[in-house]
């Protein structure tokens, strides 16, 4: 190289530090993004439920809205879903209060058998060694007892926050239900001419996929709570409808929520009706879970979320990882919109691209 001559670049360099310095600025926004989000994610969180809940409930509203105004239909769906939900609650407690005395018998005498159990072969535990387990366990609790309670009582704003959060979203709500088209329509003339096309498109791939996958999964989770708790009134397993509940919750964790809800019906079952019971419930996993695997997602979500199943799980772990049980529930339904945009848009370009070349056919 000469003196003087500036130093030349080969083009893969070149192109290199082009993709570098673009991917440099993607991953400061996204990180940028998440760290807004995890500052702010009670209202993230707030904003999803409130989502969640106009996917659910808007349906029913404009079929309610066909005969009465439509404030008055928005009121009575929200304060009739209230209503229900306080009544499943309702009949939760019930069941618990009703069954106090029976569960505190079974699972004394749950635990003795237990114990026997263990004391046999193959385990061959010692007697004492129990024993010494439950004293160890009683003496940590008496001297840690002031440390426990302050923990309680110092964890009461994770509960205003709970209650602040679920405020917010059931009033947000309220104004997706009524009113959520306008606002929708609002926010696309803000942004430029160029792109509103483009965002209109991506908003209502994006919103079918979302109520799709929300109405999927509320009816995969009722179809596994129904499932279970008849299994388990049948097997004659306390806390039937609390364990049937906690299954319809953890449905919404795809892939891992119902084997970890059975898992607590089996300890349940060990507990309050043997081995043998427990052994049965734990078959139950197996069963429930190739009917979620094998028949209730293919049929009920794959037109609405377009995922292979390994992208399920790792999204799940990935949301896990992230936001703890919140991520897990979130991770999925974000990713299923994201690729529902992103196709959405794809299939746009490849029309208008055919829309031209015929033009310039013609």
């Amino acid at each position: 190289m000469q003196p003087g001559t500036p130093p030349t670049v080969t083009p893969f360099l070149r192109t290199a530090a082009a993709y570098a310095w673009r991917i440099l600025i993607v991953g400061v926004l996204v990180y940028s993004l998440f760290a807004v989000l995890g500052r702010f994610h009670e209202i993230g969180v707030a904003l999803f439920l409130g989502l969640v809940i106009t996917a659910l409930l808007r349906p029913v509203a404009d079929l309610v809205a066909r005969g009465l105004p439509r404030p008055i239909a928005v009121a009575l769906t929200l304060l009739g879903s209230i209503a229900l939900v306080l009544g499943v609650l309702a009949l939760v407690g019930e069941a618990v209060a009703g069954e106090r005395t029976t569960l505190v018998r079974e699972f004394r005498e749950g635990i003795g058998r237990i114990e026997d159990w263990l004391e046999r072969p193959p385990f061959r535990l010692d007697p004492g060694a129990l024993g010494d387990l439950q004293a160890r366990i009683g003496e940590f609790l008496s001297s840690h007892r002031s440390t426990l309670v302050s923990e309680a009582v110092s964890g009461a704003h994770h509960v205003v926050a709970v209650l602040t959060t679920l405020a917010l979203a059931l009033f947000s709500s309220v104004f997706f239900i009524h009113s959520g088209d306008r606002q929708w329509a609002w926010f696309k003339e803000q942004l430029p001419r160029s792109v509103r096309e483009r965002v209109s498109i991506g908003g209502r791939a994006a919103w079918r996929t979302f109520t799709g996958y929300t109405h999927g999964i509320v009816l995969v989770a009722a179809v596994n709570a129904v499932l279970v708790g008849i299994a388990l009134w049948l097997l004659g397993v306390p806390l039937a409808v609390p364990l049937a509940l906690l299954e319809f919750l953890a449905a919404f964790v795809p892939l891992i929520g119902s084997p970890v809800a059975l898992a607590v019906a089996a300890v349940v079952a060990l507990a309050a009706k043997g081995p043998v019971v427990a052994a049965i419930v734990i078959g139950l996993i197996v069963v429930i879970g190739q009917i979620e695997g094998h028949l209730l997602h293919p049929i009920v979500m794959s037109w609405a979320v377009r995922l292979h199943p390994l992208v399920v799980a790792i999204t799940v772990v990935a949301g896990t990882i992230a936001a703890g049980i919140v991520g897990a529930v979130v991770a999925v339904p974000l990713v299923s919109v994201i690729w529902s945009v992103h196709m959405a848009l794809r299939e746009a370009r490849a029309a208008r691209r055919a829309e031209v070349e015929a033009e310039a056919e013609s």
